[in-house]
């Protein structure tokens, strides 16, 4: 299966990642993506870019040697109320696509597994929040089912991250969770490779494998194609548009 895009790597701008914007959108060409999103970490990791970087990512081509770049963050879930670390006005007026996930030293305090579970969930009813990042990892464990109900029910994707068999230790048991329980539920997945190097970029083997092993279909991903992409962000553009005049 061959998947048009990766939505969620890192550069140089997150502080832990080696490879330029353009240097990842050439790897990308090369090996065939159509798609891309620039997902640089959120304020709040240690090492992350100023709040200029995301503002000033509307000097971005929108295609560059052929690929559409998103303009996008992998933000911090920072507290049970689905708070992140960008604020709206820079998710609603500069942000593409909005990535987010537990990550350590952000300020995050939550430690049980009930917290976790309504910590995530609170971030999925964000509604400038498109995809759960690493919702496997071992290290925030949480209520599988509950978590994959709620995004089901606010039509958000749950990630499948390659490199979390790597850098994650543990986290096959908890993605294989997932992944039977999005099947289940029809819930949507996203396949990342999570690359904070060029070389990485589109590199889905494992997660790819993991997610046909419990039986998700093509259509059930959600990078699978820049048109499923583009409907799915127009989509919640108009939802949290709505949410942002109620308020």
């Amino acid at each position: 299966m061959k998947l048009e895009a990766d939505l969620h790597i890192h550069t140089t701008a997150s502080g832990h990642g080696y490879s330029t914007i353009k240097e990842i959108v050439e790897s990308a060409s090369e090996k065939g993506l159509k798609m891309v999103a620039i997902t640089d970490h959120g304020l709040q990791m240690p090492g992350a870019p100023h709040w200029y970087h995301f503002t000033n990512m509307i000097s971005l081509p929108r295609v560059m040697q052929g690929v559409e770049v998103l303009r996008g963050v992998e933000a911090n879930i920072l507290d049970m109320q689905g708070n992140i670390d960008l604020s709206e006005r820079m998710l609603s007026d500069y942000m593409d696509i909005v990535l987010a996930g537990f990550h350590d030293s952000v300020g995050y305090t939550g430690t049980s597994i009930d917290d976790n579970t309504q910590a995530m969930i609170a971030a999925i009813k964000n509604p400038y929040v498109h995809v759960i990042t690493h919702p496997g990892n071992p290290k925030y464990p949480v209520n599988v089912e509950k978590v994959v109900v709620a995004a089901k029910k606010y039509n958000k994707a749950l990630e499948i991250n390659n490199s979390s068999f790597t850098v994650r230790p543990g986290s096959y048991t908890f993605c294989n969770q997932f992944a039977k329980m999005a099947k289940k539920y029809k819930v949507l997945v996203c396949i990342n490779s999570d690359a904070h190097i060029c070389y990485n970029v589109g590199e889905n083997t494992n997660a790819l494998a993991l997610a046909v092993q419990a039986g998700i279909r093509k259509e059930q991903i959600l990078n699978s194609s820049t048109h499923k992409i583009s409907e799915f962000l127009v989509y919640h553009k108009q939802q949290s548009q709505q949410f942002a005049k109620a308020q």
